[in-house]
């Protein structure tokens, strides 16, 4: 394998659930190209969402391919290859790497009635048996998830209602190292893209192990469980194979990499413990890292191992945030006004914030709520739906569109209490990533229901992508964590209008009665 120059570029490969964006970053986090590709989901009845993991190959070939061909950048340059994916999804693998069926994403909830059962027990708190609960918390510090959104989920709705695949699997792998067995040919799961799996001994975060006492709670195979690698291992060299797909020369290292939480944190520059940020892409987070372990088994929240050895973060997640505005887009007829002026509009999310931008704070007191698929934190719910509330006569559609930014924002705040409940102080200079971060008018909305300063961070989208290419060349010894952080850059910072505070306030705890007051509801409806 060559050494590493600093003028060599890293191939970060950045696998998110409407496609994969790949890019060309310096060993110092500089984003120097960048394409992205597009893959579909399926939803299915039951709380179905799969995607076929031949869709992220090709995805990820051609938009290589494009990339490689479009900056002139000679494959000579390229000295290393980093993934980052989508998390909390399984792909079923036979011994010859070929995948059995469709990947099971991290919005899938089939699995949910399986995960009751091994988490039952005689006497119970918050639906798990406490002769589980503890031994769960204690080791992973966190616990499956009711709803059934976990990979321990997915595989045993698998083996309940595809025991033939079961059977045949050789190994069950997360989105990431799917990618990674794809470039290497090895097996193989980090340390923290296994951690959801929720079999894996965490109390010391610099040797995490598989635990038999959970693996037998589990009712899983043992030998389906790939071997684990810290996130800054290298896997092995980019087979021949591989490398004539993606145009890149055969024996580059490929690094284990992270799931895209945890790249998110290091392309965001909030590198240092209680440092926050926030992401609005298809979901949504708010976290930090932490130096502890610690479980809030109430909101769904846990300090789970990072990409960073030795390091934990506060794993939390809202399940529709980015995606309420692409439900805005392409569910909602719209009447006569800027929207309207074509019947095509390409890019319709710059039209939005000028017609945002243009509406008075409190979208004349109408309430979006953004759970448009459940919810995970801080209320784990599967059931709660999405809605439009306070409508009157005088609501326009530009009142809908403010309040669906409006209302992500809510539950961003929602979400900010209980974070700082688990940390035990107050987090401000809130780095903001992701799509959600390109719009100017979404960071002053959610500095003013906040009542935070945030930090816009330069190129939000490509924070993944960023993060992954730094993680890489960290693992390279082209870079250290300790200074990685401080050469992301910001864009803008946002803050608070004081203005605003009473009518965001008052807004806020309507939006928290609406859930408390019509939870039972749900349940009635979508149970």
């Amino acid at each position: 394998v060559k050494d590493l120059a600093m003028d060599d570029l890293i191939l970060a490969i950045d696998l998110g659930t409407s496609g994969p964006k790949v890019a060309l970053v310096t060993p110092q986090g500089h984003v120097q190209a960048c394409e992205i590709g597009e893959t579909g989901v399926s939803i299915l009845p039951g709380g179905g969402a799969e995607q076929n993991p031949d869709d992220w190959w090709q995805a990820i070939k051609s938009t290589t391919q494009r990339l490689l061909a479009n900056s002139a950048v000679p494959p000579e340059r390229i000295t290393a290859v980093g993934c980052t994916a989508q998390w909390s999804g399984t792909v079923a693998v036979a011994e010859n790497g070929r995948h059995l069926m469709n990947a099971i994403i991290w919005m899938d909830s089939r699995g949910a009635p399986y995960v009751h059962q091994i988490t039952n027990g005689p006497v119970k708190l918050e639906g798990y048996g406490v002769n589980k609960m503890l031994p769960w918390l204690r080791l992973t510090g966190g616990l499956p998830v009711r709803s059934g959104k976990d990979p321990i989920a997915h595989i045993l709705y698998i083996k309940h209602h595809h025991p033939d695949i079961y059977q045949q699997t050789y190994k069950f792998l997360e989105p990431k190292d799917y990618l990674n067995l794809k470039l290497t040919g090895k097996f193989a799961a980090s340390f923290d893209s296994i951690t959801l799996h929720w079999l894996t001994d965490n109390r010391d975060i610099h040797q995490v192990r598989y635990n038999d006492r959970l693996i037998h709670f589990s009712t899983i195979d043992r030998a389906k469980l790939p071997e684990l690698k810290q996130a800054v291992d290298v896997l092995g060299p980019l087979t021949r194979a591989a490398a004539q797909e993606l145009g890149l020369l055969p024996g580059i290292p490929v690094v284990m990499g992270t799931p895209d939480l945890q790249s998110a944190a290091l392309g965001s520059g909030a590198l240092r413990d209680f440092q926050p940020h926030l992401y609005v892409g298809t979901s949504s987070w708010l976290t930090c890292h932490v130096p502890y372990k610690k479980t809030d088994i109430f909101h769904n929240m846990a300090s789970l191992p990072s990409a960073i050895p030795g390091k934990y973060f506060i794993a939390n997640e809202q399940e529709t945030a980015g995606a309420c505005l692409s439900f805005l887009r392409d569910n909602i007829l719209y009447p006569n006004d800027a929207l309207a002026r074509e019947t095509h509009i390409p890019n319709v999310y710059p039209v939005f914030d000028q017609i945002v931008e243009q509406v008075p704070a409190g979208s004349g007191r109408l309430i979006f709520t953004p759970w448009l698929h459940g919810e995970r934190t801080p209320v784990e719910d599967r059931h709660v739906r999405g809605g439009f509330h306070n409508v009157s006569l005088s609501a326009t559609r530009s009142h809908f569109i403010r309040a669906v930014f409006e209302g992500v924002a809510y539950n961003s705040r929602w979400l900010l209490g209980y974070v700082e409940k688990f940390v035990g102080r107050r987090l401000d200079d809130i780095h903001f990533i992701g799509g959600g971060a390109n719009s100017n008018i979404w960071c002053q909305i959610h500095a003013d229901v906040l009542n935070r300063r945030i930090k816009q961070v330069q190129d939000p989208v490509q924070a993944n992508a960023r993060g992954v290419g730094l993680l890489t060349a960290v693992a390279l010894g082209l870079s250290t964590f300790d200074t990685i952080g401080d050469g992301v850059p910001i864009a803008h910072t946002y803050e608070p209008n004081p203005a605003n505070r009473p009518l965001y306030d008052q807004l806020f705890a309507e939006y928290l009665n609406i859930y408390q007051q019509n939870k039972r509801m749900y349940a009635r409806l979508n149970g």
